[in-house]
């Protein structure tokens, strides 16, 4: 039951699944809310521009209906008048193209906005397939713009038939009336029966506007899996991760180890630590930890000291603070200046007895190594407990 309930689709689609959604031309579109728009603007460019329009086409419709004898006889003439006419015609028409065409370019930004997607028109055959057209037919969508056009067509159709009822002795009316006035007349009645009709159309987009959001939402909406596989590819599977950085370490302990070689002493704990230290004079403001270790790594590092014959130094406390407190590849901590010189002195010292005789040198004995840097020494221990205690109590109590 846990894993099924997982699937069902309960979240709120991400700001991802959006976007994705829209690049492939997916947005929520109102088809009520745009007819009802150019139905209101193009109603208002007749009502402001009917006049205007209607002197021009009976003006056109007049001299297309009369002309002379000897125009019927030259079709220069003719076809010139015609195009002079048709001309007249298209200018008259113009402004109500116009805000026809500017309220179809508009009405999009009243829902979803301007959109254009290049996967909407990449060929898609899982159209052809005859199942999911069936299953198309009879989903929730089809029964609902079923319903949108039933309600349509009785909505505008009743208010259209309660227009004319409630004007029929006007209608009637209009066909012993003078020309001029019944047309007056009948403009006037057109006018009000499409204002009706238009309304009914608006309360109609009212309704489909809320529906076609929620449908939208609910169409995208996503189960928990979806949402924790989109996370995980946003952030990288852990798995993957987790060998990437595994193999980022064994890239960085090939490189750590191929630096052993140059390293001039490798202090030890003697078993659990091992840190290879490198100065060379004149280069160096200070020595370098060119390679540390713990247990099986620092076994490692001192297997490879023996055969590059670099010398090994048991040093517990200074191994372990320099372990603990240097990076691979930066210098060593000014405290550790004093310890650190004594063992490369004795080292130079070391290579230089090999070399040409002499007295051996002594071995260095207890080095200064200051016990707060020691991780194993009491006061460390004592002072990293009252750091943790003084940050709690600044901090306050976890609730």
């Amino acid at each position: 039951m846990a894993g099924d309930s997982d699937q069902e689709r309960t979240e709120a689609p991400t700001s991802k699944r959006l976007e994705s959604a829209r690049s492939k031309g997916d947005i929520p579109r109102s088809r009520e809310m745009a007819t009802c728009v150019l139905l209101l603007i193009g109603g208002s460019a007749v009502w402001m521009f009917g006049d205007k329009l209607a002197l021009s086409l009976n003006h056109t419709l007049v001299s297309m209906l009369s002309f002379e004898r000897e125009q019927a006889f030259d079709t220069g003439i003719l076809f010139g008048r015609i195009g002079g006419d048709l001309t007249e015609v298209m200018v008259a028409l113009t402004p109500l193209a116009f805000l026809m065409l500017l309220a179809s370019v508009a009405s999009p930004l009243i829902m979803g906005g301007w959109l254009f997607s290049t996967e909407a028109l990449a060929p898609n055959f899982g159209r052809l397939n005859f199942f999911n057209g069936v299953k198309g037919i009879i989903s929730l969508n089809s029964l609902v713009e079923l319903g949108k056009s039933v309600l349509k067509t009785v909505l505008v159709g009743g208010v259209a038939w309660l227009v004319i009822r409630n004007n029929m002795d006007a209608v009637m009316g209009l066909a012993v009336e003078p020309l001029k006035t019944s047309s007056s007349h009948m403009g006037d009645l057109l006018w009000r029966c499409f204002l009706t009709m238009a309304a009914a159309l608006l309360v109609i987009a009212a309704i489909d506007v809320p529906y076609q959001l929620w449908s939208y939402a609910e169409k995208l909406k996503m189960s928990r899996q979806d949402v924790k596989q989109e996370q995980k590819d946003a952030d990288g599977n852990p798995e993957i991760k987790a060998k990437i950085r595994a193999a980022q370490r064994a890239m960085a302990r090939r490189r750590m180890m191929s630096e052993i070689p140059t390293a001039d002493v490798v202090i030890t704990n003697p078993t659990h630590y091992a840190v290879a230290l490198k100065y060379s004079d004149g280069e160096m403001r200070a020595p370098k930890v060119i390679a540390k270790g713990s247990d099986a790594v620092a076994a490692r590092i001192r297997e490879l000291a023996g055969e590059h014959r670099i010398p090994l130094m048991e040093a517990p406390a200074l191994a372990r603070a320099l372990h603990a407190h240097a990076e691979i590849g930066d210098e060593i901590p000014e405290a550790l200046y004093t310890a650190v010189a004594e063992v490369l002195a004795y080292i130079f010292q070391l290579r230089t007895f090999s070399q040409y005789g002499g007295n051996r040198p002594n071995e260095p004995g207890e080095l200064a190594v200051p016990p707060e840097l020691d991780p194993l020494n009491p006061a460390a221990i004592a002072a990293a407990a009252a750091t943790a205690a003084a940050i709690a109590t600044a901090t306050g109590p976890v609730r």
